[in-house]
């Protein structure tokens, strides 16, 4: 191997490291218990919104684990309703022998202990109370509930995962770094994330994925490597994506 390979090869994961840390937010390197949970803006008023509406958000995960990797969520409200109900998954209440399976009406856009939310999709009006009853089965139909690892799974992003695949109009494209969402488990083959195409994936450390929403992505040890046509980029550990289409869409229905 030349000289020049060698310095590459050294080199890459601190810059990826780098770029990880400048899009970190400093609360939630810190003090994550102080954090702020606030509102980021991006979800609609339900005061004054009456149609339904669902949205799906990321944000870097809590001190040293967000320079890896994102926690994921959905948030939902049916017509007329007076708040988002937010499904998520953590680890907090596994430990106590309880459910890693949350759901809130905590803030759908509220900051992940400091972390500024980014948000993948945003679908409303008609139609979407049925997406949201479909989004409520899968929940309870979701196998991992009483089980939590950061690492390979199943954590928040095989979570969204597994109930994306059970509504694929939502066509949401999980980031390169949401670390988990390629874990399927005993399975071996299953829809991508998106619904718009097929991954093959071993206990969520080794796999293979092709999709319209998603392009091609290789998974080695649940860090992801991959091409995005659509957004003209790259997806990378650590960072997620790299390239000229932006990550927050506009409300479809």
């Amino acid at each position: 191997m030349s000289r020049r390979k060698k310095w590459l090869l050294a080199l890459t994961p601190v810059v990826l490291l780098g770029l990880a840390h400048a899009d970190r937010d400093p609360e939630s390197i810190g003090n994550w218990r102080r954090a702020s949970r606030a509102p980021a803006g991006l979800a609609p008023d339900p005061a004054v919104t009456r149609e339904p509406v669902v949205q799906v958000y990321a944000a870097r995960a809590v001190r040293w684990r967000g320079y890896f990797g994102v926690h994921t969520w959905i948030a939902a409200k049916p017509s007329h309703a007076a708040a988002f109900t937010v499904y998520e998954v953590t680890g907090f209440a596994v430990r106590r022998g309880g459910s890693a399976v949350r759901i809130s009406e905590r803030p759908a856009d509220g900051r992940w202990f400091g972390s500024l939310p980014v948000l993948l999709a945003d679908v409303r009006g008609a139609g979407v109370d049925q997406l949201i009853a479909r989004i409520d089965r899968a929940v309870a139909a979701y196998p991992y509930q009483r089980s939590y690892r950061i690492w390979p799974g199943p954590n928040s992003n095989t979570f969204t995962a597994f109930v994306l695949r059970q509504v694929p109009e939502l066509r949401v494209d999980l980031s390169g770094h949401a670390v988990g969402k390629d874990y399927l488990g005993g399975q071996v083959f299953a829809r991508s994330p998106s619904g718009t195409g097929v991954q093959a994936n071993l206990f969520g450390v080794f796999g293979v994925l092709g999709g319209i929403e998603e392009g091609l992505e290789l998974n080695v040890l649940g860090a992801t490597i991959g091409i995005d046509p659509n957004d003209w980029g790259v997806k990378l550990p650590l960072v997620g994506r790299l390239g000229f289409g932006g990550e927050v869409p506009s409300p479809a229905s």
